[in-house]
């Protein structure tokens, strides 16, 4: 076996010498307290035996004269009176006890606020993250969304402000449906797609507002739209020489 050596149990700390820090070690506060109540109930227990035989004091000098009986019945009364008055002021003493025993854990049970916190983001996940895991997904879902605007058939504009990128394959689909759309800048970028795609653009300020307040990305034209877009694909297809069925 060799030597352990370990520097910072050599290092200079004044919280070592500090006597405080010391007496702190060697006295528990919650066992001093426990302490004092037991010395207090001691105290207060012989004052009640105190009080109780003072009252039967002054019979005491005529047991001399009274039959074995009489000094056992005597006896006996005192030890009643004694155990009945002991028992009830330790009945009062478990009952005060108990009810401040159950409030100083209550207390200590109590959580600060930065517990609450903490908690709150253990239970629900920290703000932070979630708000960059949201920013991620939509992130994520813009760019799935803006890969799929070269195979709209139509874009239908505001004309500034709103895109929305409509497609819709007889064949294949019952109604038209929506492929993206985007407000201002994501509106800009839709419409540059499109241009890069040879995508038509129309404009046409409440269809292009009502699809995009209305309609989540993926779903088909809705009935009372119905008739509105299949104008503009009409349109659209007669400027690509497309007959529509």
């Amino acid at each position: 076996m060799g030597f352990l050596y370990n520097e910072e149990a050599l290092e200079f700390d004044l919280e070592r010498i500090n006597p405080l820090a010391g007496l702190k070690r060697l006295v528990n506060f919650k066992a001093l307290i426990e302490g004092l109540k037991s010395v207090a109930k001691i105290v207060l227990i012989g004052a009640v035996v105190y009080f109780v035989v003072r009252s039967q004091i002054l019979q005491i000098p005529f047991l001399v004269n009274m039959s074995i009986e009489q000094i056992l019945r005597f006896t006996g009364e005192l030890t009643i009176k004694l155990l009945g008055s002991v028992g009830i002021f330790m009945g009062v003493l478990a009952a005060s006890d108990y009810f401040f025993q159950r409030w100083d854990l209550e207390k200590q049970m109590r959580m600060t606020k930065q517990e609450v916190k903490e908690e709150h983001k253990s239970r629900e996940g920290d703000p932070m993250i979630k708000a960059r895991i949201r920013r991620i997904q939509r992130e994520m879902a813009n760019k799935r969304m803006m890969a799929d605007v070269p195979k709209a058939d139509v874009i239908i504009t505001n004309p500034t402000h709103i895109a929305c990128a409509i497609q819709y394959d007889p064949k294949s689909m019952a109604a038209p449906k929506l492929l993206a759309k985007g407000a201002d800048l994501m509106a800009q970028k839709i419409k540059d797609i499109a241009r890069e795609n040879n995508i038509p653009i129309v404009e046409n300020k409440p269809l292009a507002r009502t699809i995009f307040k209305t309609m989540k990305i993926g779903h088909v034209i809705p009935r009372e739209l119905f008739t509105a877009v299949a104008q503009v694909l009409s349109y659209v297809y007669k400027l690509k020489r497309k007959k529509v069925f």
